[in-house]
Protein backbone atom coordinates (compact mmCIF):
# COMPACT_ATOMS: atom_id res chain seq x y z
CA UNK A 1 0.00 0.00 0.00
CA UNK A 2 1.59 3.50 -1.20
CA UNK A 3 0.81 5.36 2.17
CA UNK A 4 1.88 2.30 4.78
CA UNK A 5 5.05 4.64 5.36
CA UNK A 6 6.72 5.99 8.29
CA UNK A 7 5.70 3.83 11.62
CA UNK A 8 3.73 1.46 9.63
CA UNK A 9 6.29 0.34 6.74
CA UNK A 10 7.19 -2.93 6.57
CA UNK A 11 6.02 -6.77 5.39
CA UNK A 12 5.80 -8.12 8.98
CA UNK A 13 3.67 -7.69 10.99
CA UNK A 14 5.59 -8.68 14.27
CA UNK A 15 8.75 -7.26 13.34
CA UNK A 16 6.89 -3.68 13.25
CA UNK A 17 4.95 -4.59 16.72
CA UNK A 18 8.97 -5.02 18.03
CA UNK A 19 9.76 -2.08 16.86
CA UNK A 20 6.55 -0.62 18.70
CA UNK A 21 7.38 -2.04 21.85
CA UNK A 22 11.08 -0.99 21.39
CA UNK A 23 10.38 2.47 21.57
CA UNK A 24 8.08 2.40 24.12
CA UNK A 25 9.98 0.65 26.19
CA UNK A 26 12.21 3.97 25.88
CA UNK A 27 9.00 6.04 27.25
CA UNK A 28 6.64 4.28 29.20
CA UNK A 29 6.87 4.95 32.35
CA UNK A 30 5.87 2.06 33.58
CA UNK A 31 4.97 -1.73 31.93
CA UNK A 32 5.18 -0.64 28.47
CA UNK A 33 4.58 -4.81 27.93
CA UNK A 34 1.41 -4.56 29.39
CA UNK A 35 -1.74 -5.93 27.54
CA UNK A 36 -5.25 -5.84 28.35
CA UNK A 37 -6.22 -9.44 27.80
CA UNK A 38 -9.88 -10.34 26.53
CA UNK A 39 -11.49 -14.00 26.96
CA UNK A 40 -15.50 -14.87 27.01
CA UNK A 41 -16.60 -17.40 29.51
CA UNK A 42 -19.29 -20.01 28.34
CA UNK A 43 -22.42 -17.93 28.27
CA UNK A 44 -20.73 -15.45 26.14
CA UNK A 45 -20.26 -12.64 28.83
CA UNK A 46 -16.81 -10.71 27.99
CA UNK A 47 -14.20 -10.56 30.53
CA UNK A 48 -11.26 -8.51 30.29
CA UNK A 49 -7.51 -7.61 32.57
CA UNK A 50 -4.27 -6.51 32.44
CA UNK A 51 -0.97 -8.75 32.22
CA UNK A 52 2.05 -8.98 30.88
CA UNK A 53 3.16 -9.50 27.17
CA UNK A 54 6.31 -11.86 27.77
CA UNK A 55 7.44 -11.95 23.69
CA UNK A 56 6.76 -11.07 20.34
CA UNK A 57 7.77 -14.54 18.64
CA UNK A 58 8.11 -14.21 14.76
CA UNK A 59 4.30 -15.99 14.49
CA UNK A 60 2.88 -15.02 17.73
CA UNK A 61 2.24 -13.13 21.58
CA UNK A 62 3.26 -15.00 24.71
CA UNK A 63 2.24 -14.10 28.22
CA UNK A 64 2.44 -16.50 30.90
CA UNK A 65 -0.56 -17.20 34.17
CA UNK A 66 -1.91 -19.92 35.61
CA UNK A 67 -4.05 -22.20 34.22
CA UNK A 68 -6.62 -22.91 36.64
CA UNK A 69 -7.16 -18.94 36.82
CA UNK A 70 -10.45 -17.68 35.44
CA UNK A 71 -8.77 -16.22 32.02
CA UNK A 72 -6.73 -19.86 31.50
CA UNK A 73 -10.10 -21.36 31.96
CA UNK A 74 -11.42 -19.00 29.32
CA UNK A 75 -9.20 -19.33 27.26
CA UNK A 76 -8.78 -23.37 26.75
CA UNK A 77 -12.50 -23.41 26.72
CA UNK A 78 -12.60 -21.36 23.59
CA UNK A 79 -9.19 -21.13 22.07
CA UNK A 80 -9.48 -17.78 21.24
CA UNK A 81 -8.39 -14.35 22.95
CA UNK A 82 -7.55 -10.79 21.72
CA UNK A 83 -5.75 -8.09 23.63
CA UNK A 84 -5.04 -4.00 23.22
CA UNK A 85 -1.58 -2.90 23.73
CA UNK A 86 -1.82 0.92 24.50
CA UNK A 87 1.09 3.60 24.91
CA UNK A 88 -0.29 6.67 26.27
CA UNK A 89 3.35 7.79 25.10
CA UNK A 90 3.59 7.75 21.54
CA UNK A 91 0.01 7.70 21.23
CA UNK A 92 -0.33 4.12 19.77
CA UNK A 93 -1.76 0.60 20.13
CA UNK A 94 -1.95 -2.56 18.96
CA UNK A 95 -5.02 -4.54 19.19
CA UNK A 96 -4.82 -8.24 18.01
CA UNK A 97 -7.56 -11.40 17.98
CA UNK A 98 -6.21 -15.19 17.14
CA UNK A 99 -6.55 -18.66 18.38
CA UNK A 100 -4.82 -20.25 21.72
CA UNK A 101 -2.27 -22.50 22.59
CA UNK A 102 -0.54 -24.00 25.46
CA UNK A 103 3.15 -23.24 26.15
CA UNK A 104 3.87 -25.53 28.97
CA UNK A 105 7.46 -27.03 27.27
CA UNK A 106 11.10 -25.54 28.13
CA UNK A 107 9.70 -22.29 27.21
CA UNK A 108 8.11 -21.96 29.86
CA UNK A 109 10.38 -23.76 32.32
CA UNK A 110 12.88 -21.38 31.57
CA UNK A 111 10.93 -18.09 32.12
CA UNK A 112 9.45 -19.84 35.22
CA UNK A 113 13.11 -20.10 36.30
CA UNK A 114 14.04 -16.58 35.37
CA UNK A 115 11.67 -15.41 38.00
CA UNK A 116 12.42 -13.78 41.33
CA UNK A 117 11.95 -16.52 43.77
CA UNK A 118 9.68 -15.00 45.57
CA UNK A 119 7.34 -14.99 42.55
CA UNK A 120 8.06 -18.72 41.56
CA UNK A 121 6.89 -19.55 45.09
CA UNK A 122 4.23 -17.49 45.17
CA UNK A 123 2.85 -18.93 41.50
CA UNK A 124 2.90 -22.27 43.43
CA UNK A 125 1.02 -20.48 46.53
CA UNK A 126 -1.78 -18.87 44.80
CA UNK A 127 -5.21 -20.76 43.54
CA UNK A 128 -5.93 -17.54 41.44
CA UNK A 129 -8.94 -15.90 40.83
CA UNK A 130 -10.18 -18.40 43.68
CA UNK A 131 -11.55 -16.77 47.02
CA UNK A 132 -9.19 -15.68 49.80
CA UNK A 133 -10.03 -15.14 53.16
CA UNK A 134 -7.22 -12.71 54.30
CA UNK A 135 -4.19 -11.73 53.02
CA UNK A 136 -2.72 -13.62 55.59
CA UNK A 137 -3.70 -16.89 54.30
CA UNK A 138 -2.25 -16.60 51.32
CA UNK A 139 1.70 -15.86 53.10
CA UNK A 140 0.80 -18.61 55.54
CA UNK A 141 0.72 -20.88 52.34
CA UNK A 142 3.47 -19.28 51.05
CA UNK A 143 5.72 -19.50 54.38
CA UNK A 144 4.30 -23.38 54.55
CA UNK A 145 5.68 -24.31 51.11
CA UNK A 146 9.13 -22.26 51.09
CA UNK A 147 11.17 -25.14 53.03
CA UNK A 148 9.28 -27.89 51.00
CA UNK A 149 9.83 -26.30 47.27
CA UNK A 150 13.57 -25.24 48.12
CA UNK A 151 15.17 -22.54 46.79
CA UNK A 152 14.56 -23.32 43.11
CA UNK A 153 11.18 -25.06 43.07
CA UNK A 154 9.96 -26.45 39.45
CA UNK A 155 7.60 -24.98 37.40
CA UNK A 156 3.83 -25.89 38.42
CA UNK A 157 2.05 -28.37 36.35
CA UNK A 158 -1.05 -25.29 36.76
CA UNK A 159 1.37 -22.55 35.55
CA UNK A 160 2.81 -21.93 32.18
CA UNK A 161 2.54 -19.83 28.47
CA UNK A 162 -0.20 -18.67 26.07
CA UNK A 163 0.54 -18.17 22.70
CA UNK A 164 -2.23 -16.25 20.81
CA UNK A 165 -1.75 -16.98 16.65
CA UNK A 166 -3.55 -13.67 15.39
CA UNK A 167 -5.72 -14.16 12.38
CA UNK A 168 -5.97 -9.95 13.29
CA UNK A 169 -3.63 -7.88 13.68
CA UNK A 170 -4.47 -3.78 13.81
CA UNK A 171 -2.05 -0.62 14.12
CA UNK A 172 -3.24 2.23 15.48
CA UNK A 173 -1.50 6.11 15.76
CA UNK A 174 -2.78 9.09 16.79
CA UNK A 175 -3.74 11.77 14.38
CA UNK A 176 -4.34 15.79 13.86
CA UNK A 177 -7.82 16.40 14.08
CA UNK A 178 -8.96 12.55 15.63
CA UNK A 179 -7.56 11.79 11.86
CA UNK A 180 -5.80 8.63 13.37
CA UNK A 181 -4.26 5.95 10.92
CA UNK A 182 -5.02 2.41 11.07
CA UNK A 183 -4.00 -0.46 9.26
CA UNK A 184 -5.69 -3.70 9.92
CA UNK A 185 -3.94 -7.29 9.05
CA UNK A 186 -6.09 -10.23 8.67
CA UNK A 187 -5.53 -13.92 7.41
CA UNK A 188 -7.66 -17.25 7.20
CA UNK A 189 -6.16 -19.66 10.36
CA UNK A 190 -2.25 -20.59 9.91
CA UNK A 191 -2.14 -18.84 6.24
CA UNK A 192 1.28 -16.58 5.66
CA UNK A 193 -0.37 -14.38 3.71
CA UNK A 194 -2.14 -11.66 5.11
CA UNK A 195 -4.63 -9.12 3.51
CA UNK A 196 -3.72 -5.37 4.79
CA UNK A 197 -6.30 -2.67 4.44
CA UNK A 198 -6.14 0.60 5.97
CA UNK A 199 -9.39 1.75 8.13
CA UNK A 200 -11.50 4.45 8.31
CA UNK A 201 -10.49 6.36 11.96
Amino acid sequence: MSDRTGIFSGENPFGIARAWLSEAEVSEINDPNAIALSTVDGDGMPNARMVLLKEIEDDAFVFYTNYDSRKGQEIQSAGKAAFVMHWKSLRRQIRVRGTVTREDGEKADEYYASRSLKSRLGAWASKQSQPLGSRTELMAEVAKLTPKLGTNPARPPFWGGFRIHPTEIEFWADGAFRLHDRFRWERNGNEKTWNIKRLNP
